[in-house]
């Protein structure tokens, strides 16, 4: 339950501390007081939508801090421990600032929180009922969850069972999808694959060999010039007469015949004397190279063929034999990929009829627990619209299919059914869409009904109602205050009323006014006592003039609680 609320700086409220109690609180005062600006205070501390529209003009923030009961909830519990928030068994925080520029910061027990982590921890804390807020009913999608909540004891294990297959079922056919969209894709791609690496396999790449082919090409196609070369080199040191080895040893014979007269000259000698050695190794170096020297077009016509294998390889897979090998051992990596790792369309198949059937079978059992809690759920409703004279009405849950009709064509994550309320708000009408026929009062009426029945299961530790009573008077009012108030025996219930019938039967009574301090409109609450309480009521019956009337009718309502 809510303990505590503060609020700074948000719409007209400047500054204000709250303290709330259990049981049922009323909150009155006149209109535009900011008895509903209370109570968005309090939505958005559950994970409402903030605006920088709530901030009060002139300041930078607004502020809002809630401190409430902890919940005896394993789930809550759970859920903070998986989000590393602190907590403890008797007090829960909730902080909220909202920025001129919209900005949000939220916290819980002092961690900083997500707004959609804020809005899961709400849901826990607050349930808030406006004018509107019958809508739910007004939306036929919404019926279904409504009849699940009311038989959760029965319904929510075959529904989780249900959904377990069906979050399966969805991503397989998602996956089954994808294949057959993609499948030529994959196919092609396949081929591709394939293709590039069976023609880089089939080359038997060495990393080093384009650059030995290229000098053993070069060497090939100068064999004559070579062959000249070596043989007018060996003819000029070796053969003729006189040749220059023959020349060279003649001269170095003269100079080492005066090598002992000056220094100059035994350098000179040693000089000669290893250039005509040094002659004598390059001529045979020569020898033997003219020796091996012999041409072949085949292998020459083999190394251009190896070549421009190369060169064509090169240009489709990279700019070196090493980045072709490269690209090679990728490519065999994503086609093992492809062809090993993702499922055939013949394996997602079968999953899907098998899933199919489990859906097929789940749904069933569930659909057959929904008609069963459906019949309690008419009769609950019904005793709760008669309290509230709407004991004409009938109220019926109606399945669109028979259970034998069921069909996985209808699957989605609630189940096989589809289901609707419909009511017949006439005796001898035939019963219609509620969706269609309802009116806002009865509608209102509905709502209670259902929140009657669902209070002490819920396990919301607060319910708040934002003037649903709008509309209605007399002994149907009194019956919405007793509705209310009976709700407020298994949750703290807070209520915004304009009837005095609902006033009267609060435990607590808040009243919101107005003033204007410094220019500036400012709202302030006060908790009333049982005097105040007398008078304000007085004043819903009659209006701003409080008659002895009123003050005795006022009396009465109280003295009856």
């Amino acid at each position: 339950m809510l303990l505590e609320l503060r609020i700074h700086d948000f719409a007209i409220i400047e500054d204000i501390s709250l303290e709330f109690h259990h049981g049922m609180t009323v909150l009155t005062g006149e209109t535009g007081a900011g008895k509903s600006i209370i109570i968005d205070a309090v939505g958005l501390l559950a994970g409402g939508r903030g605006s920088s529209d709530y901030v009060r003009h002139g300041s930078k923030k607004c502020v809002l801090e809630g401190h409430f009961e902890m919940p005896k909830s394993k789930r809550l519990k759970a859920l903070f421990e998986s989000e590393s928030i602190d907590y403890d068994s008797e007090l829960l925080m909730i902080q909220r600032e909202i920025y001129e520029n919209g900005r949000s910061v939220c916290r819980v027990n002092g961690s900083l929180v997500t707004i959609s982590l804020l809005k899961e921890v709400g849901t826990y804390l607050i349930d808030i009922h406006g004018q509107n807020e019958h809508q739910e009913l007004m939306e036929s999608e919404n019926h279904i969850s409504l009849l699940d909540y009311f038989g959760q004891e029965n319904i929510h294990p075959l529904l989780e069972s249900y959904q377990e297959d069906y979050i399966v079922y969805r991503e397989t056919l998602k996956r089954f999808n994808a294949w057959q969209d993609k499948e030529q894709e994959m196919a092609q791609k396949i081929d591709i694959l394939r293709f590039q690496t069976n023609e880089i396999a089939e080359a038997n790449l060495i990393p080093d060999e384009e650059v030995e082919l290229e000098e053993e090409e070069r060497r090939l196609a100068n064999y004559q010039t070579i062959t000249t070369a070596l043989t007018t080199s060996y003819q000029v040191l070796q053969e003729i007469e006189p040749n220059a080895l023959e020349l060279t040893g003649k001269a170095m014979d003269a100079m080492e015949s005066v090598a002992d007269v000056d220094q100059n000259l035994a350098a000179i000698s040693s000089t000669l004397n290893n250039a005509f050695y040094e002659l004598q190794e390059v001529a045979s170096e020569i020898y033997h190279e003219l020796d091996r020297q012999e041409f072949d077009e085949e292998r020459l016509n083999e190394i251009a063929s190896r070549l421009n294998l190369i060169q064509q390889l090169k240009r489709k897979y990279g700019a070196s034999i090493p980045e072709i090998l490269e690209y090679y051992e990728t490519s065999i990596e994503e086609l093992n990929t492809i062809e090993n790792n993702s499922e055939s369309k013949t394996e997602l198949s079968e999953k899907i009829a098998r899933l199919e059937k489990s859906l097929q079978e789940k749904g069933r059992l569930l659909s057959e627990a929904r008609r069963k809690i459906a019949k309690l759920l008419e009769k609950d409703i019904q005793e709760q619209l008669k309290e509230l004279y709407m004991d004409k009405v009938l109220f019926n849950v109606r399945f669109k299919h028979a259970i034998d009709d069921l069909s996985i064509q209808s699957a989605n994550r609630y189940g096989l059914d589809d289901i609707e309320f419909f009511i017949s708000t006439n005796p001898g009408e035939p019963e219609k869409q509620l969706t269609k026929i309802a009116s806002g009062g009865e509608l209102s009426r509905m709502m209670l009904a259902i929140k009657t029945i669902f209070a002490k299961s819920q396990g919301i530790t607060s319910i708040i109602f934002d003037e649903i009573d709008t509309g209605v008077s007399g002994r149907v009012a009194q019956a919405i205050a007793e509705k209310i108030h009976s709700i407020s025996e298994y949750s703290q219930v807070l209520c915004i009323t304009h009837l005095p019938q609902v006033a009267a039967t609060a435990d607590n009574h808040l009243y919101v006014k107005k003033a204007i301090i410094e220019d500036r409109t400012s709202t302030a609450a006060v908790i009333l006592t049982e005097e105040e309480r007398v008078e304000e009521i007085a004043r819903m019956l009659s209006g701003n003039q409080i008659t002895n009337a009123a003050l005795q009718a006022a009396e009465e309502l109280r003295s009856n609680v």
